[in-house]
């Protein structure tokens, strides 16, 4: 779970770069396809931090 939480929150981050227009015609197809994360990429990073709850509260050590 952790991994998934790894990969929300890259995700996040790519989403806000490409929303800001810092990633060129790739932002702009990640934005075409994905407009919802452009516009509010916090989503990606809440449900990041929940999977990262998640995976430490199931984690058995």
């Amino acid at each position: 779970m952790f991994y998934v939480a790894g990969l929300l929150a890259i995700l996040s981050a790519l989403f806000y770069a490409s929303g800001n227009n810092e990633l060129g015609g790739l932002g702009a197809l990640m934005c075409r396809h994905g407009g919802t994360f452009c516009d509010h990429p916090v989503y990606l990073l809440i449900a990041a931090g929940i999977a990262a709850a998640w995976g430490a509260f199931v984690s058995v050590r």
